[in-house]
């Protein structure tokens, strides 16, 4: 049991000593950011459910892989805060408060939709690539029937942040169980969904490594200050 406690706080320590005070001290108005957040993906499913209300948001909001890019580069934003209504909308609220807040504690309010916006854009980049190869290609390629997919959420944003989040507090154990489930999501049910979790991984390990080496070219040459020499960066609020 005492390792297993160890084990525990080595990975998960950094991380309850960031939230926890942050929590106590300011508990909501510490993540005005994402409140503001589910705020904005409440309404926007209320109005999507409506019959006045349902063409807008799949104007302003819709992704799909056959629509032009310049359309899907403009939608993609907000796409990341219109839940899809075939699943429970609280699940989708539930990522945004628990992975965002924790985010935005630990990483700021402009690094947490950054690299939200570049697992999001990644997947949706990633669709076209898909269905341009083809199902033929093994892994990486799509039907085309894809093209056709309306491809909105939080999820992509979720699970590159919850990676993001695990390189940066060293809990590199909880962003490779991340990693693992959704390869094992793309085996037991390959779908765009799926494949899409995996290119916003990608993305974000791309991220990791170059932020690593920046660090390490940092640490040699003396510049990198605290960040460089623990590997770990000061928490911010």
């Amino acid at each position: 049991m005492n390792r297993v406690a160890r084990a525990a706080r080595a990975e998960w320590g950094p991380l309850y000593a960031a939230v926890r005070p942050a929590l106590a001290r300011r508990r909501l108005r510490a993540v005005p950011m994402t409140v503001a957040a589910v705020a904005l993906a409440t309404v926007v499913h209320l109005v999507h459910r409506r019959t006045w209300g349902y063409g807008f948001i799949e104007e302003v909001g819709a992704v799909r892989a056959e629509d032009p890019l310049w359309a899907a580069l403009l939608r993609t934003p907000l796409s990341l805060f219109v839940p899809a209504l075939d699943l429970p909308v609280w699940g989708a609220l539930a990522q945004i408060l628990l992975v965002f807040g924790i985010a935005e504690i630990c990483l700021g309010k402009r690094r947490t939709p950054a690299v939200a916006y570049l697992a999001t854009l990644a997947g949706t980049l990633y669709a076209r690539v898909g269905v341009a190869l083809g199902p033929d290609v093994p892994l990486a390629g799509l039907p085309c029937s894809d093209a056709r997919v309306v491809d909105t959420g939080p999820s992509a944003a979720v699970v590159g942040l919850a990676v993001y989040l695990g390189w940066r507090l060293r809990a590199y154990a909880t962003a490779g169980a991340v990693v693992v489930a959704m390869i094992v999501e793309v085996l037991v049910k390959e779908n765009l969904a799926g494949k899409e979790h995996l290119a916003a991984i990608a993305a974000v390990l791309v991220l990791c490594g170059l932020r690593a080496v920046r660090q390490r070219r940092s640490a040699r040459s003396g510049a990198g200050g605290g960040e460089g020499r623990s590997g770990v960066p000061p928490i911010q609020s």
